[in-house]
Formats: C-alpha cells, structure tokens, sequence
C-alpha cells in the first residue's frame, strides 16, 4: 500500500497530522507493507524568497487580530502539539515562502533520506528556533539527514533544480481536489483531510487495505489552506 502525503514544512496542522498518522499506521497489522511518499504543496507561493515575517506578526495580520489574540491562537495550536509529544514553539519562530525546501526534501528523495530531512525540518521550524528559510540552516538539516552538502548548496545554488519535481506535486495536489494541507491520499483510493485523530487514520488504513473505492474520511479537521491560512481549534 502506497500512502502519499502532501504538505508543507510551514504548516503546523501537517507537523500534528504526521505525528497522528504516524501513530495510526503504528498499530496497523500491515505497516511494514506501507510505502509512504511525501509530496510538495507550498502554502505561501507568492511570497518572495527571502521576505521572512516572524509567525505572531504573519497571524495578526492574516486575521485582522491584535497581537495578543494571535498569541493565543498559537498558545492552542501548541497545545494540540504537546498533546502528541511534539516541541512547538509559539515564539521566535519566521514564516516564508518554502519552495527551496522542497526542492531540498526532493534531492533527499532522490538519495533515500527525504523522511530524516522532513523530520529535522520540522523540529527545526517549530520546535528549535532554527529559521528554515535561511540557506546554511538548510544545508546544516541535510547534512544532519545524511546528504552530501556540496550537493545540497548546489541545489539551493539552482532554481531550476528540483522544480519541476515541485511544481509536479502542486499540479497533482490540484488535479485531486487537495487545496488544503495536510492531504493524505491511501492507495489512490482514500482522501483524508487535515489533521485527523489517529484512530480516523487507523481506520482508513484498514478500510484502504479492503481496496475499497476513494471515500472522504473523517470529516471536517484543522488544516491549512492554499492561502496560507491555518485554522485553530477553539479553546
């Protein structure tokens, strides 16, 4: 069974949704036959490179809310995080366009070690106060991932390089309806939508595996849209 994940290094709904998917696919009888591929959905493409906004200034904004008010939007994100054993900090941490580190996370696909990258970003830009939009951090995660870091820097180096891999994700996305992240999709057969519990995950892999036809599972969950928008759970 193939399961493909579309997300983004930017949203937290898609760092608590691998968390929970993760722990679903945990008690699966048949996890070792899961193949899980992750795929690239940029939640801010019209951003700049380089124009970084501190994530509590990025809310307020986006919302129309006062500083306080996005505060405590994060303070409750956070908590669905620590819920699941995740580090997330609501401070200090910068929102940008991440296209670059896609790009990177296809290279690491390439060389078989896009899972150790994905993971360290995350941590990286939630848990560490490391700004995942600046190139020597970048080139620090992959090599922590086990890549060669000449061949990092000379993607990061090359527009072009890995571009194509992106933008064919984001067609992709597009041509199954995904225009929110995290997506999961379950041999072609299953959408799951946002962060679901893990027990909604168990249950589609389960389901998945009786290859039955493509259903929505689970409902309406917290996710983040094509606009860069994230829900919050209502305290």
């Amino acid at each position: 069974m193939r399961v493909e994940i579309w997300s983004d290094i930017a949203c937290p709904w898609c760092y608590i949704g691998k968390a929970r998917f993760e722990k679903g696919l945990a008690g699966f009888a048949h996890r070792d036959q899961v193949e899980v591929v992750h795929r690239s959905f940029e939640l801010d493409p019209g951003r700049a490179k380089g124009d970084t906004a501190q994530v509590i200034d990025m809310l307020a904004q986006k919302y129309g809310r006062t500083r306080e008010e996005a505060q405590a939007m994060e303070a409750n994100v956070a908590a669905n995080a620590q819920a699941e054993g995740l580090g997330y900090l609501t401070e200090g941490r910068d929102h940008g366009n991440t296209f670059d580190i896609h790009r990177l996370l296809h290279l690491a696909k390439a060389r078989g070690r896009q899972g150790e990258l994905l993971n360290l970003a995350y941590r990286a830009n939630f848990a560490e106060e490391r700004s995942v939009y600046d190139a020597g951090v970048l080139v620090g995660l992959a090599v922590e991932a086990g890549l060669d870091a000449d061949e990092a820097r000379a993607v990061l180096a090359d527009p072009e390089a890995y571009a194509a891999e992106v933008r064919a994700d984001e067609r992709e996305a597009s041509e199954l309806g995904a225009n929110a992240v995290p997506f999961f999709v379950l041999d072609r057969r299953y959408g799951i939508s946002g962060g679901q519990p893990a027990e909604v995950f168990a249950q589609a892999l389960e389901q998945a595996w009786k290859d039955r036809p493509l259903t929505a599972i689970g409902g309406d969950a917290a996710a983040c849209d094509a606009d860069g928008a994230c829900e919050v759970p209502q305290a």
